[in-house]
């Protein structure tokens, strides 16, 4: 059953998967104080290694990127050592692991890190207050100056280097769901007139120079990205967000990445300047690997990899609520449902 889910998968010459199942970034707000990953994170992970790849949930690159309560860094040493023993884990039970780079941008906030403000594209907020710590209200941002654009760009490379160094197989960067590098890529977020705005040329340079500076540090087979064509989260839409990402696509089409992910919750969401769901506008503009995202099971994956909408899937509240996922697919064992209640521990 579900045949093609089960085959092996290979990205490149340096990475093969086991099978095309993704363990999607799930961020869980357990690291510790100092934002290190805990010994119930590392068996977390450990428990789902028969996924074909596991992605790490969001991990913030420097202290001024932290928008949510004891989510994890990698901009330290001892945040380094935490994630060894989690990569280690993961590897001693034969799974792949990479490590999904992230800064907030605008819904970061100050009470985190000790800032004065928060950084953006543009001095243009989010209403409302932060998840799991309702009292803090977003502000608004500072739009970023060239020279912290390029300071940011050298710590997202840096950053890469620091996973590698914590023993992760390669890294994810998010550049989706509302967060710094979507925020240049959506006119909602964007008003710059730099230049880093106006033009999909402009719009697209902070998410390249990213990439570039990271495939310049780790390789381009160790380098994906996750990407948010269709503005829905923590931004308004714009039919001309489309000409960006029309040209940030074939950009990186000759750029070689790992992969390419999907950033939906709901990949049946239609857009129409995308003529229809994310992930068919983004098959239709990039012809390597490819990961379907939002709301599939193992027959909709398994069709729709038939089809060739897609390469791989990845899986996410159903892998909160059965650490033995594979297995129980492969077997064709039901597979508990998920609920909200299991976010408050690790299991």
């Amino acid at each position: 059953m579900y045949q093609n889910l089960f085959e092996q998968y290979r990205l490149n010459d340096s990475i093969t998967l086991n099978n095309r199942f993704m363990m999607a970034p799930l961020t869980r707000c357990m690291a510790d104080a100092d934002l290190v990953p805990t010994d119930a994170m590392l068996a977390y992970y450990a428990r789902r290694a028969e996924a074909g790849l596991i992605i790490s949930e969001a991990t913030i690159i420097r202290p001024d990127g932290q928008g949510y309560p004891n989510t994890p860094g990698i901009f330290t040493q001892t945040q380094i050592a935490g994630w060894r023993r989690v990569t280690d884990a993961v590897h001693e039970k034969g799974g792949k692991i990479f490590a999904q780079l992230w800064h907030t941008g605008r819904v970061a906030h100050p009470h985190f890190f000790n800032g004065e403000h928060v950084l953006a594209p543009s001095a243009v907020g989010v209403e409302g207050t932060v998840p799991r710590m309702r009292e803090l209200s977003y502000q608004t941002p500072k739009a970023a100056s060239t020279a912290e654009i390029a300071e940011l760009v050298r710590d997202y490379a840096k950053a890469a280097e620091n996973a590698i160094e914590a023993g992760f197989d390669g890294v994810e960067i998010h550049g989706a769901n509302g967060y710094l590098i979507d925020q240049f890529l959506h006119y909602d977020s964007n008003r710059r007139e730099d230049e880093y705005g106006q033009t999909p040329e402009n719009m697209s340079r902070f998410a390249l120079e990213v990439v570039d500076a990271t495939i310049a540090a780790i390789g381009a087979d160790r380098t994906a990205l996750r990407l948010s064509p269709g503005a829905y989260f923590n931004m308004s839409a714009d039919p001309r967000d489309r000409q960006v990402f029309d040209y940030l696509l074939a950009e990186l089409g000759s750029r070689r990445l790992a992969y390419l992910h999907e950033g939906m919750f709901d990949d049946n969401m239609h857009f129409d300047f995308l003529d229809g769901r994310v992930s068919d506008y983004m098959r239709r503009h990039y012809q390597g690997n490819l990961v379907g995202v939002g709301g599939y099971s193992p027959e909709t994956a398994a069709d729709a990899i038939a089809a060739g909408r897609f390469d791989l899937v990845a899986i996410g509240r159903p892998f909160i609520a059965n650490p033995d996922y594979i297995a129980k697919v492969r077997s064709g064992e039901s597979l508990q449902d998920y609920s909200d209640e299991m976010l408050a521990t690790l299991d």
